[in-house]
């Protein structure tokens, strides 16, 4: 990979720095690891424009000059994805850090229509970059970044204007990494971690918990409700609720779900309906017990009177529930589930199920009268 700079400079990071260095012989130059975050540490990382002082075979031996380090390079081979490391030989002084940066990006060759990073210097940076340059023509530079030299390119002249370009056999996720390296070590202070917040299953279990107590808490005023208000009928509607939860339960349980929350809420709404059902019809069968019918005649009348409003009201809400789950995602779909399931399971315990409850009762002769 070469590295040309055209009427600027190379840029570093504050914990970067720009270095003049020498290969290994037998190692080829590299090109940056992908990353999908910029790194993180700043001036305590910062490496410098270095000259060479020891031959890199001397320095991997332990015979490393004071004041100078052997830092890595990283290459991934596109093709097979295998990494490959070059060390460098470079001095530990930083003579030019981020802060002078004001920009980095990616620009493409109109000639060789090859990607490049463009850099751009602030006035003391210009200033700066254009004395380093001239004092160390044909020498090379590392832009080094949390310990890991991202490129390493020669100075091919003096460098003035405030302006770099960095070209090579870049890929365009390549040069883009080396922009973002550029443009996270210009920011003036150290990213640090003030906190670090963890959401799991505990969390979940516990907003699934309170879910549980608020659903089983509504089900109970409404079990009290029912018996204080419509007695004997209210004792069969009750059943009537336990017995759709109970095959709501079930249902959900053969198809494998997992309860959250808007599947509680689902289950919630359901017991609103059932009761809803419930109070339809033995409102229907109380206007017949004032009209003078008998018990049995006045039941029959008031199931067949609230049965068109009764499935109207389970069929519109069927619909919305499959809309829903057609449309809905993760926990839209999960409500949509358990609604269609009790809604169809409300219409079999209402309808029919206490209607059973209800022949049986006047068979065995334990209903001879009702109050409502």
């Amino acid at each position: 990979m070469s590295i040309q700079f055209v009427s600027a400079s190379v840029v570093i990071p504050p914990a970067d720095a720009i270095a003049s260095s020498t290969r290994a012989p037998s190692h080829s130059l590299y090109t940056p690891e992908r990353t999908t975050a910029p790194p993180t540490s700043t001036a305590n990382t910062a490496d410098s424009l270095r000259k060479l002082s020891v031959s890199v075979d001397e320095a991997l031996k332990g015979n490393i000059p004071e004041g100078s380090e052997v830092l890595y390079e990283k290459n991934i081979d596109n093709a097979t994805g295998r990494v490959t490391t070059t060390p460098i030989v470079l001095k530990k002084k930083t003579v030019l850090s981020g802060d002078v940066i004001s920009d980095a990006r990616v620009a493409i060759d109109s000639q060789y229509n090859k990607p490049y990073v463009s850099i751009t210097f602030d006035s003391r940076g210009s200033r700066m970059f254009d004395q380093i340059t001239a004092e160390n023509v044909k020498k090379r530079m590392a832009i080094v970044l949390d310990g890991t030299v991202y490129s390493a390119p020669v100075i091919q002249e003096r460098i003035s204007g405030g302006r770099a370009q960095i070209s090579g056999t870049y890929t365009l996720e390549e040069a883009t990494d080396l922009a973002i390296a550029l443009r996270a070590g210009a920011l003036p202070a150290p990213v640090k971690i003030l906190q670090n917040l963890t959401v799991g299953p505990t969390l979940g279990q516990d907003s699934i918990e309170k879910g549980i107590k608020a659903a089983l808490l509504g089900a109970i005023l409404v079990v009290i409700f029912m018996l204080v208000y419509y007695r004997v009928s209210g004792v069969i509607a009750d059943f009537a609720l336990i017995l759709n939860i109970l095959f709501l339960m079930g249902a959900l349980a053969v198809l494998g779900a997992t309860l959250t929350l808007p599947g509680i809420a689902g289950i919630i709404l359901t017991i609103g309906m059932s009761v809803d059902s419930n109070v339809l019809i033995l409102e229907r069968i109380r206007e017949e017990l004032k009209l003078g019918k008998t018990v049995r005649s006045a039941i029959d009348a008031g199931y067949d009177k609230a049965f068109s409003t009764v499935m109207d009201s389970h069929i519109t809400t069927l619909i919305t529930a499959v809309v829903l789950f057609q449309f809905g995602t993760g926990p839209i779909k999960g409500f949509a589930v358990s609604l269609s399931l009790g809604v169809i399971i409300n219409l079999f315990t209402a309808i029919i199920g206490t209607k059973v409850v209800y022949d049986y009762m006047i068979k065995k002769g334990m209903l001879k009268t009702l109050k409502l």
